[in-house]
Formats: structure tokens, C-alpha cells, sequence
């Protein structure tokens, strides 16, 4: 990696930044790369023998947990006449359309049609399955190359289920590109939009480093004046612990994913960590879905993280409100003007921008948005999700056990 100054000058030496030369693609027309585990649903949302509608970037997808507790994702369509599969009846492990009954495996493939006799002509191919993981309360899916999936690590979270950390889950919508999110959350110097909760806080840059998929920042805060919301002081663990000290906050965007820890001084480990993925929802990219996972520090005292939690939650929920109202509003200008007319100055989001650029993908035309893996038939299925043959129906593999 390569390490930067706070000022953004390698060597005493600011170089001229690639995002400034012309001809580079605008990063609010870059969508995500498909190949990664993308959370698009929570478990509790996918309940027993329920089938639920969701999407990852235009592709609508139908997810449904089978009797033995199994999620599974198909693409959100019935080869027969285009019907949502989430409108259709989970039986056993297989989904069955509303309209004529078709029923179709985890893996896409179609088990039966009630109405066609023995020899009767049948569809070579069904529709396009998923692989679909769970973990941490959230249901993946992989939306690429599905080739890829099994050698494809879920994120790392050591802190979720530990002893000594509660989770906190979010899960909202925000109408912008994802891009604006990672910026967002990396550019700490956008506190004064929270001035009503924190009061004057003044984060200041230690350094960063910058690779070709990642972009970390160090910044050490310190509040310096203003009403703090109560529940800012317990997230960092002062009123819970009695510690009054400055806290170094380290973040990192590691594609697709970000992390957030805050380490108050002289403690011995974070008192709270972040993890947050931004999924696209449409097609365009310009609208996507909040994933974040909070892991909070457990106090010494027993049951003081429960008192305070709703406190917590307000504070947070408050935070991601007015940040939402930024982003949101930068992409109402970009809708406006019809291109990115930022100017920006900071060197440290320049580079997570070229990061983003570097490992996105462009954005298809929406009539080829249905993915990138076209079925025989011209519409969404892949040939190597669907099966040849009507299948018998049985059950799919088994995921991991639901978290708590």
C-alpha cells in the first residue's frame, strides 16, 4: 500500500490526481462489481416457508426459505409468463408460481407442471438460482459469475458474536448512488452537519494509505465545545465506563464493504467497530440499500448496555438521517445537472473514488440490466443455473444456522 501524508503529499510531492484528467469515466455512472456476497434481505424478514421480493441492481430477486430452513434466491420471474415468483407458494423446498402452478427447485430449475401429461413438450430451462449464504442475521446472494461464489470469502466480522461486543443491525433505503456512501462515511470532515448531536467536534487526519482495493484513514477526535447528545457519549462508552478522553477512529473502505472503529484512548479494544455494505436496487444504481452491523463494547457493569441502548439507537438513527439528507441531496444536484460537478479538494476521497472506479463495473443499458449471464431463451435465466430437464424436486444444500 501506499502511504500518504495527512496533507495528501507523498514525498512533500502532490501529484496531479487521475480523477482530475479529462476523459475519466463518471464514477456516478460505475455500478458495482457483481462478483461478491451481497446481503439483500435480513433472515428475520425471510421467514419459515415465506417467500419474499428483492433486487440487486435491476435484477429482481425472489427469495423463499424451504422447510428445512434453507434460504434460497431465484430470479423473480416465471418462465411461463413472466410472473413474479414472489407472489408464489413455498412447498417444501420448492416455490410454486400463483398462475399455473409451476414449481421450480432452490437452483432455479423447474421440478413440475402439474397439467402436462408423460412425453408431453416441456421448457428446456427454468430460471436463474443464486447462491445464497447467511450469516451474521443477513441473507447473501451472489450476484456474479457464479463460478466465483464458493472461492468468494464472506466478510470477516471477529466481532460479531463475540462475548464482549452487542450488535446493533440497520437496514435502510437511501436515494443515491452508492458511491456517495463511501465518501460519506471516509470523510470525517463533514461533522459540522452534525452539530445538533456531537456539538463541536474536531476530527483531525493522522494519515491514510491507498492500495488498488482499499483506502484506510486514521483521524483523532476531539470535542471541543457544544451540547452532546447522550447517546454519542455512551456509543463511546464515557457513560458507561466513566472514560473522558479523545478517540482515534479508523476507516476503511475495503471493496464493496466499509469498517468503522472507534478506539477511545488507552483502551484496550474498540468501543464500538462498523460494517456496512451499500447494495443497488435499480438498475441506474441511484438508489441502494443500507446494510450496517454495529457491534457495541459491553461494559463491565451487567445490564448497562441495556439501559442505554435505546438511547443508543435514537443517537444513531438520528446521525444516519441527517447523513442521508446529504447524500441524498447531492444526488438530486447530480440527477439536475446530468453529470458530477463536484469539486473536490480533499485527497483522500479522491482516492476512494479511483478505487470504486477501479474495481466497479460500467452501469448496462436497462434493457440489459436483467445480468450478465443471458439465458437461451433471451431472458434473464443463465444456462448454467438452469437445468436442461425437468427435475425432481429434493432438497438444496444446507446454509449456515441462523445468528442470533
Amino acid at each position: 500500500m501506499t502511504r500518504t501524508d495527512p496533507d495528501g503529499t507523498r514525498n512533500g510531492h502532490r501529484p496531479e490526481h487521475p480523477e482530475r484528467r479529462p476523459g475519466v469515466a463518471d464514477l456516478r455512472r460505475v455500478g458495482v462489481h457483481p462478483d461478491f456476497w451481497y446481503p439483500v434481505a435480513l433472515s428475520r424478514s425471510v421467514r419459515g416457508e415465506r417467500v419474499i421480493a428483492t433486487a440487486f441492481a435491476g435484477e429482481r430477486i425472489a427469495l423463499y426459505r424451504g422447510r428445512s430452513g434453507a434460504v434460497h434466491a431465484l430470479e423473480d420471474r416465471c418462465a411461463h409468463r413472466q410472473v413474479p415468483l414472489s407472489m408464489g407458494v413455498v412447498e417444501g423446498e420448492t416455490l410454486r408460481c400463483c398462475y399455473h402452478a409451476w414449481a421450480y427447485r432452490g437452483d432455479g430449475r423447474i421440478s413440475q407442471i402439474p397439467y402436462l401429461s408423460k412425453g408431453d413438450t416441456r421448457p428446456p430451462r427454468g430460471v436463474r438460482g443464486y447462491p445464497v449464504r447467511e450469516a451474521y442475521g443477513m441473507v447473501f446472494v451472489f450476484p456474479g459469475d457464479p463460478e466465483k461464489a464458493a472461492a468468494t470469502a464472506l466478510p470477516d466480522l471477529p466481532a460479531f458474536g463475540s462475548p464482549h461486543y452487542r450488535t446493533m443491525t440497520f437496514s435502510r433505503t437511501v436515494h443515491c448512488h452508492y458511491s456517495f456512501m463511501h465518501e460519506n462515511l471516509l470523510d470525517m470532515n463533514h461533522q459540522f452537519l452534525h452539530r445538533g448531536v456531537v456539538g463541536r467536534l474536531h476530527p483531525e487526519l493522522l494519515g491514510y494509505r491507498t492500495g488498488p482495493q482499499s483506502v484506510e484513514a486514521r483521524y483523532l477526535f476531539t470535542h471541543t465545545g457544544g451540547k452532546r447528545n447522550r447517546g454519542a457519549g455512551l456509543l463511546a462508552a464515557e457513560g458507561l465506563t466513566g472514560r473522558d478522553s479523545a478517540d482515534v477512529m479508523t476507516i476503511r473502505t475495503e471493496y464493496p464493504y466499509q469498517t468503522l472503529d472507534l478506539v477511545p484512548e488507552q483502551a484496550e479494544r474498540p468501543a464500538f467497530r462498523l460494517w456496512a455494505v451499500y447494495v443497488p436496487k435499480d438498475a441506474e444504481q441511484l438508489t441502494c440499500h443500507a446494510y450496517g452491523l454495529l457491534m457495541i463494547e459491553k461494559p463491565r457493569f451487567a445490564g448497562a448496555l441495556h439501559l442505554a441502548w435505546p438511547l443508543i439507537r435514537r443517537f444513531t438513527e438520528r446521525v444516519f438521517a441527517e447523513d442521508r439528507m446529504a447524500v441524498e441531496a447531492e444526488q438530486r444536484a447530480w440527477d439536475e445537472q446530468g453529470e458530477d460537478r463536484n469539486h473536490e479538494v480533499f485527497p483522500l476521497i479522491l482516492d476512494v473514488r479511483e478505487v470504486l472506479r477501479g474495481n466497479g463495473v460500467p452501469i448496462r443499458p436497462r434493457a440489459a440490466a436483467c445480468g450478465p449471464y443471458p439465458g437461451a431463451d433471451g431472458a434473464c435465466a443463465p444456462d448454467h443455473a438452469s437445468a436442461d430437464a425437468v427435475a425432481p424436486a429434493g432438497p438444496e444444500a444446507s446454509t449456515e444456522p441462523p445468528d442470533a
